[in-house]
């Protein structure tokens, strides 16, 4: 069981950038796959990219890609979403999440156990 807590939300320029951050405390959090997902109001919840335990694979949605990065530092049991070139399209709240991926692949909400109460990102215009 590992707890989650995301930071770095807040109100940003389109084409400005932002970085969240999850810190984890618990046990084995080297051993989880970690995500981001996002929801937008009046909207599913979506995902948004992942990476794998080790940090060798990374995953992205189409409409995040090229500009969003994901990464991980296990020795601060920390995960990262740097937010490079923002659209107001990207205003939701975004949610750290915790889990195991198969081999195919690391996007299903499904794959992913434990998540953080979320943080704020609103993208003006």
């Amino acid at each position: 069981q590992v707890q989650l807590v995301e930071s770095g939300g807040g109100l940003v320029q389109a084409g400005g950038s932002l970085r969240l951050s999850c810190a984890a405390s618990g046990r084995s959090f080297s051993s989880y796959a970690m995500g981001w997902f996002r929801q937008a109001p009046g909207k599913e919840r979506e995902f948004v990219a992942s990476i794998t335990w080790s940090g060798t694979n990374t995953y992205y949605a189409d409409s995040v890609k090229g500009r969003f990065t994901i990464s991980r530092d296990n020795a601060e049991n920390t995960v990262y979403l740097q937010m490079n070139s923002p659209k107001p399209e990207d205003t939701a709240v975004y949610y750290c999440a915790a889990g195991y991926c198969p081999g195919y692949g690391c996007y299903d909400q499904r794959f992913f156990h434990s998540w953080g109460q979320g943080t704020q990102v609103t993208v003006s215009s």
